[in-house]
């Protein structure tokens, strides 16, 4: 028997330099495959493998001379533009998720009467099994959320008299119950992070039906279950803002892929928690709180010149964690602006106006000023560069006083609204199975007997 269940032996060593060696596909054979390696082509643009109707990015138009040019972003729900609906309830002053939620669900927006039942259903389905928060999270802390929030997910499973019926009406209640609970699986397994692992008193607060998602979230959270109005409504701008981008995204192209071969609901939806979890995809606020804490105490965040050095040595890997870039800047379909970042920029500065934050936010708009000029300048670019929705968020989360850990699983909170409606897509629509192609470019060996070896 081994000594630790995570100990690398010496031969695990020597075995995985010999798998580098040996498994190696130079970068050239891409092009002269005539692959698109990570399904992009030169230019960065994704590779068309399906049909939606479920949301729409625009990143490009076509100029008078017919050319292709880049254009100021622009995000769709079912057709109607982010920015309208936005501005739609937040000129009400309501709350927006559950209304974002539906119109991703159902394809159209609620009338009154209609949003009202909506909410009433979500509220009574904001409950789990009983016993379940003792068995499946506080009896099995974990340090990462977003695993805990996965295994959670794949335990609802056998609560389930039906799991594995995957006709609409059924995959539909599935849906609708995980968007109800999944701000409790997030907070409870912070919970139980914080006091099996941070020796921090435990809390367990019951949510209210008659709260929205982000109004129970702040409850769930926070000892006292206090929060501001402004607070709430930020917090239900930044999920509304994540509920959907597109069926190209990582997470949300897992869900088709993973759903195309008929499988259930929650194994759907945890392998997407599984996509979203890694650092590349669902991690990238974390990393700009981070790098911003890392210049903070690096140099005189008051001097614009050190400023625009440390953004040089970011690109340079110089600084933070040397990876050169400057995290929450570029997306990989927006150019001109992330329409998402546009929005979530105005109501942040609000919120830094409550919380007096002014510094910095003003730090943050001093880099998104910077940022651009200085990639532009250092990096060859096929198209333009902005602050997407990262770079807000995290400032946004940062100034809500929601924990680090939580930043990721708080966007699968939001997301699940899509991932379930791309889901009920994919079952209604496609009928295949998702199967890619991939070119073997190994030449064949001669197999020799063992003596031979």
């Amino acid at each position: 028997m081994k000594n630790s269940y995570s100990e690398i032996t010496p031969y695990i060593s020597k075995m995985a330099e010999r798998s580098t060696i040996n498994n190696h596909i130079a970068p050239e054979m891409y092009q002269e495959h005539h692959v698109n390696r990570g399904l992009r082509d030169m230019n960065g643009n994704g590779v068309v493998t399906g049909l939606t109707e479920v949301s729409r990015i625009t990143a490009k138009k076509k100029d008078e001379n017919g050319n292709t040019v880049p254009c100021h972003g622009e995000l769709c729900y079912r057709g109607i533009n982010v920015r309208d609906l936005v501005k739609g309830f937040t000129a009400d002053d309501r709350f927006g998720f559950e209304e974002a939620v539906y119109l991703l669900l159902f394809s159209e927006l609620p009338n009154k009467g209609e949003l009202s039942e909506f909410c009433k259903e979500l509220g009574e389905y904001r409950s789990l099994p009983t016993s379940f928060v003792r068995d499946m999270i506080l009896k099995a802390p974990g340090k990462d959320m977003m695993n805990i929030l996965s295994r959670s997910v794949l335990a609802l499973y056998a609560y389930d008299d039906n799991p594995d019926d995957i006709s609409i009406a059924n995959v539909l209640r599935q849906c609708m119950q995980l968007i109800a609970v999944f701000p409790m699986l997030a907070v409870y397994s912070y919970q139980s992070y914080q006091h099996y692992h941070q020796d921090k008193s435990l809390f367990i607060h019951l949510p209210k039906p008659e709260y929205s998602t982000a109004q129970n979230l702040l409850s769930l959270l926070r000892e006292s279950g206090e929060f501001t109005d402004l607070e709430a409504k930020l917090l239900d701008l930044a999920m509304v803002l994540h509920a959907e981008h597109g069926g190209g995204n990582n997470s949300t192209f897992t869900t088709h892929v993973v759903t195309s071969s008929g499988t259930d609901t929650y194994s759907a939806v945890s392998a997407a928690l599984g996509s979203l979890k890694g650092p590349r995809h669902g991690g990238a606020n974390i990393k700009v709180v981070k790098m911003f804490d890392d210049m903070k105490q690096s140099i005189n965040t008051c001097d614009k010149g050190q400023i625009k050095d440390y953004l040089v040595k970011l690109l340079n890997k110089e600084a933070f964690d040397k990876a050169g870039l400057i995290y929450g800047m570029g997306h990989a379909v927006y150019s001109l602006s992330d329409p998402r970042s546009d929005i979530l920029r105005q109501y942040a500065e609000k919120l830094s106006d409550e919380k007096g934050c002014h510094d910095e936010f003003a730090l943050y708009q001093t880099v998104a000023e910077l940022a651009p000029e200085i990639i532009a300048e250092k990096r060859r670019m096929y198209k333009g560069v902005s602050p997407n929705v990262d770079f807000y968020s995290g400032l946004v989360y940062r100034m809500l006083e929601l924990p680090c850990e939580l930043f990721t699983p708080i966007f699968a909170v939001s997301r699940i609204a899509g991932w379930s409606a791309h889901r009920i897509e994919e079952i209604q629509n496609a009928g295949k199975i998702i199967r890619p192609a991939y070119i073997n470019v190994k030449s064949d060996v001669e197999y020799k007997p063992l003596n031979d070896r």
